[in-house]
């Protein structure tokens, strides 16, 4: 059986919070690493925005700095999400640790499995968008506001897509992570948005689908139903010195600087 380290940070500011996930995926060693599944919230809530994406454009800049709301730039692409009353998750480890052979889109697929799982341990019955979509909503379309558009293996419950995930390679490695909304703050998100993001509105958090749940139950029924979907054992542990290390500077040097946030220069 595979041992994974299972890391919870708790809720940081989003600066942190991204370069904890850059961190872990600079310092994996594809020799001797251990896989990574880690847990963490926003304090105090931020907007993110996709690797590829025009902040002046897509965001209203002027209002994000009067609400003194922080914006933070992804390694990984999509689109906005505005991170509050959510769980969010990231994974970190090699292609085969997750037993992929057939391609990206069934690993990316395989990754997301364990969100299925423990929705169905909420009571919920959730599907991958390709696999249920009656009203033939279009797929793929880009959108500048995350939760406006379905990508194939967006988990969708009732019609409604539930959360966003990405992912990024590098090295021969993956990074993938995901928000979970707990309560809806969409509408809140939209006021930081220059467009519509028609969609949007069709977005579901758990509480609208008739879950009311603490993030610690949450984080038990995930840790679960990772287990138990990818057939591994998760060892809680902390970020190592070198993490840490790298996790200082990347916060000081990049996920702070408008160089990167705000222009999408990479240092």
């Amino acid at each position: 059986m595979t041992h994974w380290r299972l890391i919870d940070t708790g809720p940081l500011d989003a600066a942190a919070n991204m370069a904890v996930d850059e961190a872990l995926l600079a310092c994996f060693d594809p020799a001797t690493s251990q896989p990574v599944l880690r847990l963490y919230g926003w304090s105090p809530p931020a907007l993110s925005l996709g690797r590829y994406q025009d902040a002046a454009t897509a965001l209203d800049l002027p209002r994000c700095a009067a609400d003194d709301v922080a914006v933070v730039r992804r390694m990984t692409g999509g689109g906005i999400i505005y991170h509050a009353d959510e769980l969010t998750y990231s994974i970190v480890c090699r292609p085969d640790q997750v037993g992929e052979g057939a391609g990206v889109k069934a690993g990316f697929r395989r990754l997301c499995g364990f969100l299925l799982g423990a929705y169905r341990k909420l009571g919920l019955n959730p599907s991958f968008a390709i696999d249920h979509n009656p009203e033939g909503a279009q797929l793929g379309v880009r959108t500048s506001f995350c939760f406006a558009g379905k990508e194939e293996c967006d988990i969708v419950v009732q019609g409604r897509k539930l959360g966003g995930n990405a992912q990024r390679r590098a090295r021969g490695l993956i990074l993938q992570h995901g928000s979970i909304p707990l309560q809806s703050r969409v509408p809140l998100g939209l006021t930081y948005v220059t467009d519509s993001s028609p969609g949007a509105e069709r977005a579901a958090s758990l509480a609208e689908l008739g879950v009311e749940t603490e993030p610690d139950r949450l984080k038990t029924l995930l840790r679960e139903a990772f287990e138990e979907t990818l057939g591994v054992r998760l060892t809680p542990v902390s970020l190592s010195p070198q993490e840490a290390d790298a996790v200082e500077r990347l916060t000081r040097e990049k996920y702070r600087a408008t160089r990167w946030n705000i222009e999408g220069i990479d240092r």
